[in-house]
């Protein structure tokens, strides 16, 4: 469902996107090219800054939020992310954030006031808060990363880990083909 925000912000949609139709789009929302919006997914844009402003929430082309993921910002605060990317159930990214392009982000992970450098890998149920990660970055199952955490600790992404995330961004392309056919078929 595509929603108007108080400040009367629409959501912008392209047209080769699928949105669930449980999903819930607020605000000042920019969707692009063959994004996956799953199910209960929610992308609020709606709250301002100081001044009264705000800056839009950026799902970039090829991209996938999967079922429940939740993406909202503080204060007016810009959200992008990147192309090719994967926001796995459950997820939770809150604004002020950047996550770049071909990002895998796991299961029930939340990622706060950071920036997730290209190709890096989040697994599930980890948290990263408050400290950017340099590209291909492999964050093990259940990390808590933070403004103190020592990033030597962990390591590059390994390749079968880049493999999956290709391969779950192609399955999820598929996926908005094969429901905008079905729409256009009801």
């Amino acid at each position: 469902m595509l929603r108007k925000n108080p400040t009367g912000h629409m959501p912008v949609v392209a047209e080769t996107a699928f949105i669930d139709p449980t999903a819930i789009i607020c605000g000042k929302v920019i969707i692009e090219e063959n994004v996956f919006v799953g199910p209960y997914a929610v992308i609020r844009a709606d709250e301002v800054n100081a001044q009264g402003d705000m800056e839009p929430i950026i799902i970039k082309r090829d991209t996938n939020i999967q079922d429940g993921v939740v993406i909202h910002s503080k204060a007016g605060a810009a959200v992008t992310i990147g192309e090719r990317s994967s926001i796995a159930h459950r997820s939770i990214i809150h604004g002020p954030c950047e996550v770049c392009d071909d990002v895998f982000i796991g299961f029930n992970s939340v990622v706060f006031s950071t920036k997730i450098g290209k190709g890096c890998v989040i697994r599930h149920n980890s948290v990263v808060d408050g400290l950017d990660l340099p590209e291909q970055f492999h964050v093990p199952p259940m990390t808590n990363i933070g403004p103190d955490f020592d990033l030597n600790t962990i390591s590059k992404v390994p390749p079968e880990y880049s493999a999956f995330s290709e391969s779950v961004v192609s399955a999820n392309h598929t996926l908005v083909e094969g429901y905008r056919r079905i729409a256009n078929e009801l």
